[in-house]
């Protein structure tokens, strides 16, 4: 039986991939090898975000195929979608699959019979492939084409045999509006995300993730209500809701429903313990959402509202569609009625044009706000972006020592939050994680709490009483167990 190793990278809608790509390739007869030394192929699933996020691909291919040079790679995802002759180039890399195309991987690497004669072959695509995009022929390292394949059912099906080839197959297509992966396959003991949106139809001008995911489009609801119920089946707790753009979940369905529709129908139509929201605009945080979390006990108290920059004028710049008063508001009516929520956002720093005037303007914003984590990274000029061929481009030791600056700011921020925290008693949840031999929780405000002493099984909702806070870290017991 061949064996396969995954390896995700990148948000949370591209785990949500990763999981089910390997229920796929499980259900298609293939075996989960523990780690790429020990497997037949090796599935890359990518993020392209940054440079930076591109860079540690290349360095994973080259390390998978040092080490077991026998494996043949899969590299999927958006990456792949992006530069897929760039990846096809790399050494050890059989197959390159684009985010058009990654619902198709079972189909190319699983053994299945013909319909003529019942012989086991691996991956006859046939007319699935009729859409793939054709891409000019280019050398690969060794001087060879890079293999294009067309959709004619009489080619040689790949082979999971050791390589004899420096050729890499690519599919690549045009994204359609089709939804695919909308099973939800929990690749995580205690919290499953499941990927109710994908794509995205705002222009960001740093941003490729459009190019690479498609036009924003949505699960049907009841296909949604039916994941979660299987999910709650499974014996789950914890549910992550996440898209690329999950505020934007059905605008593709007409009238039919919204976001906050569709998590009211969640809750109302659904017993799942505890529904958390990833990740969502600030112009989708409306005051009915704030209203829903404040009140609702299975919703976790946890904000993560995307933010940028906290100055008005390289919010233009990035083609964001708020001002910061806007994002002001939001977040200071999170905090009037849950004060005790998490509150997170991701900023950029070092954006072309961004002058030290504009740093400032956005380090006195972050300032002024409750956040209690903040994912902060400098601009990477993203090829086919607006940002990427702007001038004034912020030389990389200055954006290095802005985001220090406001990394210091959300640590005090943070640690005044954790001590905070000392004395309640919170509603966690067990994770499959432990520190120094302590079962860690997470709580609905998004923070995890050693728990020493205690055996406590993960995926256990339980009451945490918050101890003390050492080095930044929670420490605590369990007051009391919910279910």
């Amino acid at each position: 039986m061949a064996t396969f190793h995954i390896l995700n990278f990148g948000c949370r809608a591209s785990q949500a991939d990763g999981a089910a790509l390997k229920q796929q390739l499980l259900h298609a007869g293939l075996q989960e090898a523990a780690s790429v030394e020990e497997s037949a192929v090796a599935i890359v699933n990518t993020c392209t975000v940054t440079a930076s996020a591109d860079a540690e691909v290349r360095q994973f291919v080259r390390r998978i195929h040092r080490r077991n040079p026998q494996c043949r790679i899969l590299v999927t995802g958006c990456y792949a979608q992006r530069a897929p002759e760039e990846i096809a180039k790399l050494e050890g890399v059989a197959w390159v699959v684009g985010n058009s195309h990654k619902h198709l991987v079972s189909t190319i690497l699983a053994p299945k019979p013909t319909e003529e004669s019942g012989d086991r072959v691996i991956g006859r695509l046939g007319a699935q492939m009729e859409n793939v995009l054709p891409i000019a022929a280019s050398p690969s390292r060794t001087g060879k084409p890079l293999v294009q394949i067309q959709g004619d059912p009489s080619l040689p099906a790949p082979d999971l045999g050791p390589r004899t080839s420096d050729s890499a197959e690519v599919f690549v297509g045009e994204i359609t509006e089709e939804f695919h992966f909308a099973p939800v396959f929990a690749d995580d003991r205690t919290r499953p995300t499941l990927k109710i949106q994908d794509g995205c139809d705002a222009r960001c001008s740093f941003c490729v993730i459009p190019s690479v995911r498609g036009p924003s489009r949505s699960l049907a609801p009841e296909k949604v209500l039916e994941q979660v119920r299987q999910l709650e089946a499974d014996g789950y707790k914890e549910v992550v809701l996440s898209g690329i753009n999950l505020g934007g979940y059905g605008r593709d369905l007409g009238r039919r429903i919204n976001f906050l529709g569709m998590v009211e129908r969640i809750l109302g139509e659904t017993s799942i313990a505890r529904l958390r929201i990833s990740s969502i605009e600030p112009m989708d945080v409306g005051p009915a959402l704030i209203r829903l979390v404040a009140n609702e006990p299975r919703m976790a108290q946890h904000f993560h509202v995307p933010l940028q920059s906290g100055c008005n004028r390289i919010l233009r710049l990035m083609n964001r569609r708020y001002w910061t008063r806007q994002y002001a508001e939001r977040l200071l009516a999170i905090h009037e009625q849950i004060p005790n929520a998490a509150m997170g956002a991701d900023v950029m720093v070092g954006f072309p044009g961004e002058t030290a005037q504009d740093h400032a303007a956005s380090l006195r914003f972050i300032e002024s706000l409750p956040y209690t984590y903040l994912h902060i990274f400098p601009f990477s000029a993203r090829p086919g972006t607006p940002a990427s061929t702007a001038a004034a481009q912020v030389n990389g030791r200055v954006a290095r020592e802005r985001s220090q600056e406001i990394r210091a700011v959300i640590t005090a921020k943070r640690q005044a939050f954790l001590e905070a925290q000392v004395g309640q008693s919170l509603p966690a949840l067990t994770l499959d994680e432990a520190e120094e031999g302590a079962r860690v929780a997470l709580t609905t405000n998004y923070l995890k709490v050693a728990l020493p002493g205690l055996e406590v099984p993960p995926n256990r909702l339980v009451d945490v009483s918050i101890g003390r806070v050492t080095s930044g870290r929670l420490f605590g017991y369990v007051a009391g167990s919910r279910q």
